[in-house]
């Protein structure tokens, strides 16, 4: 079955030679397909943003995606070593607006990716009070894995909310599915 690009055309390809691990592009582009694809579900159905969720402290599924792609941001903001946006100021809604946030995280991660691949072995201290300090310092690519993979985690427990609570979701959103990887 042909996607109509070849396997050199991928950045997981060396020379014809498909990488063994996942890349932090693919990784991006996952992210990217499957935050267009929530987007658009949730513009098609706006009344699933008023759902109930109580995950991470949220009261409703917008809370819920506003803590999505709010993480991706001020994950991207700490390892760009931007002014990372207080909580209290990202925007509550409506949509696009939070949508942007996603938008903007994805930006400095391009950025981040374009620089030297030496910097992702680079020892990151972080100074949060949910991590434990022994557990503080940690490599800027670990932090960049968590911080593309996170949404996922998030995104399913949506679908699985969404299907519960009577509504279909057909998110097709496991790595099989996506056009990031062959």
């Amino acid at each position: 079955m042909s996607v109509g690009i070849s396997l050199e055309e991928l950045p997981a390809c060396k020379g014809g030679a498909m990488s063994i691990g996942i890349t932090l592009e693919e990784l991006l582009a996952w992210n990217e397909e499957t935050s267009e694809w929530w987007k658009a579900h949730l513009e098609a159905h706006p009344q699933l943003l008023e759902l109930p969720c109580d995950i991470g402290g949220t009261r409703n599924v917008q809370e819920f995606v506003r803590h999505i792609w709010g993480v991706e941001l001020r994950w991207s903001q700490r390892l760009a070593e931007l002014p990372v946006t207080a909580r209290e100021d990202i925007p509550t809604g409506p949509l696009n607006a939070l949508f942007a946030l996603h938008t903007q995280a994805m930006e400095t991660f391009r950025e981040l990716l374009l620089k030297d691949d030496a910097s992702w072995s680079q020892a990151f201290a972080l100074d949060l009070a949910n991590i434990p300090p022994e557990k503080q310092t940690m490599s800027r690519r670990k932090i960049a894995l968590h911080a593309l993979l996170h949404g996922h985690r998030h995104w399913a427990q949506l679908a699985t909310l969404v299907r519960v609570a009577g509504f279909s979701s057909g998110f097709g959103g496991d790595l099989l599915f996506s056009r990031a990887l062959t």
